[in-house]
């Protein structure tokens, strides 16, 4: 059973770990992640003891964020091919200039 429902705005984000965070009674802090909730995950778990969670939230708020991350990776159709890139090095770590 869940220790308790808890809104996901009233959680914290923890840039150091990379997750949403909420005090725990035992002193550590139940803990989820991005990924963790844009696949659907609704449970915080505490990493030093027995307790989690429910944490209340919209999924399709998380689904964005990871169109965003995509956007910034090159289509395959615009990336070089692995022959230039494989050139490019070889130019650059033995100084050969056109």
């Amino acid at each position: 059973m869940s220790y308790d429902d808890v809104e996901i705005e009233d959680m914290e984000w923890n840039e150091e770990l990379q997750a949403f965070t909420y005090p725990c009674p035992c002193g550590d802090l139940f803990q989820i992640t991005k990924d963790d909730l844009r696949l659907g995950e609704e449970i915080a778990r505490c990493p030093s003891c027995s307790l989690y969670i429910t944490v209340v939230y919209n999924q399709e708020d998380f689904l964005g964020d990871n169109d965003k991350s995509k956007k910034k990776n090159l289509e395959p159709a615009k990336q070089l091919p692995i022959s230039w890139i494989l050139l490019l090095m070889i130019k650059v770590l033995f100084g050969y200039a056109d």
